[in-house]
């Protein structure tokens, strides 16, 4: 979407702040010996608390309220009886409609013990949205969001996920600009406008370049043994630094 006033503004920060609440609060509960279905309860409980909806529920009927990918899962994983353990690489992506408005974010944590490569891994890959929410401004190629990833994803010795991306966001879950992909693509010719809403989630990985559907027709994977990251904020573009919707509370 774009913003056209104030009560645009307004929908898509209270949307953000209540995911990124609801991130932050699953992130902070996960513990060894939990399962993944546990901790979807908690993510379900805290947004209804909210008034708000369950975006992958409402758009795709998805079997969960929210997203958990445990280890060699990328991304949308289903909540479900595996038992989180200690060492566990745990994704947690909430998006959520509020009065009309959604928004999308994620994070990953490591369940200690932290071994140094997967919190390299957990720390390139914030570095990377860091450093793809410095290109978000009006006017700016959509492909140096890309670039930025990669970029940044190379320099620390890891793998994009290229057939995972950003999307924009804000009436809807996915709309346009779609395919804000974790590359530099030179094709792709499309410009930054002030007021569009996006979601930029970088996907890094150990050895993975794409993923591929599980069984469960849901859940995307990597090769054996890979292990990823996802880090992602819903934003508002302007004609100067983004407007973030999904900070974190404490960081107001």
């Amino acid at each position: 979407m774009t913003i056209e006033n104030q009560k645009d503004i307004d929908g898509v920060l209270n949307a953000g702040r209540v995911v990124a609440n609801v991130r932050d609060a699953m992130l902070a509960a996960i513990e060894p010996g939990m399962t993944t279905a546990e901790l979807d309860e908690l993510g379900a409980e805290l947004l209804a608390r909210a008034g708000a909806r369950s975006a992958p529920r409402l758009a795709y009927d998805f079997p969960g309220a929210t997203c958990i990918s445990v280890n060699e899962e990328a991304a949308h994983g289903i909540p479900g009886g595996r038992v989180i353990r200690a060492g566990d690489i745990v994704n947690v992506d909430v998006s959520a409609e509020l009065d009309g408005y959604f928004a999308d974010t994620g994070g990953t944590i490591v369940v200690p013990p932290v071994t140094a490569s997967k919190a390299r891994l957990c720390h390139a890959t914030q570095l990377a949205l860091r450093n793809a929410l410095a290109e978000a401004t009006a006017g700016a190629p959509i492909n140096r969001i890309g670039k930025a990833i990669q970029q940044t994803a190379k320099s620390h010795g890891f793998k994009v996920i290229r057939n995972l991306a950003g999307h924009g966001v804000g009436r809807s879950l996915h709309e346009e600009p779609t395919d804000i992909v974790g590359y530099f693509d030179r094709r792709d010719t499309r410009r930054l406008r002030a007021g569009q809403v996006i979601a930029i989630e970088p996907f890094l990985s150990t050895r993975s370049t794409y993923v591929v559907e599980a069984e469960d027709g849901w859940t995307l994977v990597g090769e054996p043994g890979n292990l990823s990251a996802q880090y992602e904020h819903t934003v508002i573009v302007t004609n100067g630094a983004p407007i973030i919707a999904t900070l974190s509370e404490s960081r107001g």
